[in-house]
């Protein structure tokens, strides 16, 4: 099966979202979600703007996030358009992150804006997989571990820091959502990664041996792709995929580069990544033989 060929910015058709700045996340998943029961309802924008006395252009703004929303409004919407009783609920939920200070934004000096975008999605996803073929998946990664590959990038050690309190905070995070609300995360890790010393041998030794404690965690699924596999099944970059309940925005694919990040919301396009992730999952060893090729890398970093 080939791999699936990385969208560019300038493909025809609207299949990947540049986000490099813009609204706030929160605004862009209430105004999609709101777009998205108008449109299963058959309504017009105008037919909205009538329902709250406001214009075409502001409920167009406030589709596209561009719009700091009212609750009064957003409520009103939802009794003209009668939402269902979950999709009330998604509501209130994307509101409130609309309102509130989102942990994240506190390391808004250390975690560049399209990063952020991908932490806030991940709050509300129902399933995450990520396969990546450099370094442990920022989900999962230690602090030190995270340290250690930020001071290649950051100004100074104290930035480099920072980072590390970011991952450690995201991880707990995720962690609470796996235990409260049945978030499952999938975890593909190249087997380069694991032999791949970042920061010295006592910090892979830290990390490998999280990896190992996390392995064990519900709904986690940490899974080693072999260098037996071969390019025919492993994408040649990162790939994160969130999938999201049935009433929130839309699935998606994040593929991180240098200077920003591709959001991809197409359907076609994000059942093909779904796919072919699968299809990784499949290749990769299984939990035991992870768990064990984990343990192997680990004695190299006990010298």
């Amino acid at each position: 099966m080939p791999a699936v060929p990385r969208v560019r910015p300038n493909d025809q058709e609207a299949t990947v979202t540049q986000l490099h700045a813009g609204p706030d996340v929160a605004n862009l998943m209430l105004g999609e979600f709101l777009r998205q029961c108008r449109e299963e309802r058959g309504l017009k924008q105008a037919e909205l703007g009538y329902a709250i006395r406001a214009s075409v252009s502001k409920i167009s703004r406030l589709e596209r996030g561009e719009s700091p929303p009212r609750s009064r409004d957003v409520m009103d919407l939802a009794d003209f358009m009668k939402l269902t009783r979950q999709e009330r609920r998604t509501i209130v939920r994307l509101l409130d992150q609309t309102r509130d200070g989102a942990w994240y934004q506190k390391f808004s000096d250390v975690t560049p804006t399209y990063l952020r975008r991908l932490i806030a999605l991940e709050g509300g996803a129902r399933e995450i997989r990520a396969y990546e073929n450099q370094v442990i998946p920022g989900v999962l990664q230690t602090r030190d571990y995270a340290v250690s590959l930020a001071k290649t990038v950051k100004k100074d050690d104290r930035e480099a820091e920072r980072v590390g309190e970011m991952r450690q905070e995201r991880q707990l995070k995720l962690h609470e959502a796996r235990m409260q609300r049945s978030l499952r995360l999938t975890a593909l890790i190249d087997e380069g990664v694991l032999r791949r010393p970042r920061g010295g041998h006592g910090v892979m030794r830290e990390q490998l041996e999280h990896l190992l404690e996390q392995a064990d965690v519900k709904r986690t699924n940490i899974r080693v792709v072999p260098f037996g596999c071969g390019a025919d099944v492993t994408p040649p970059y990162a790939v994160t995929q969130l999938d999201f309940p049935a009433q929130g925005p839309s699935d998606l694919v994040y593929v991180e580069h240098i200077n920003g990040a591709d959001y991809i919301t197409r359907p076609d396009i994000v059942d093909k990544y779904r796919h072919d992730l699968h299809q990784l999952t499949m290749a990769a060893a299984d939990r035991m033989e992870s768990k064990r090729l984990i343990r192997e890398a680990i004695k190299r970093y006990c010298s």
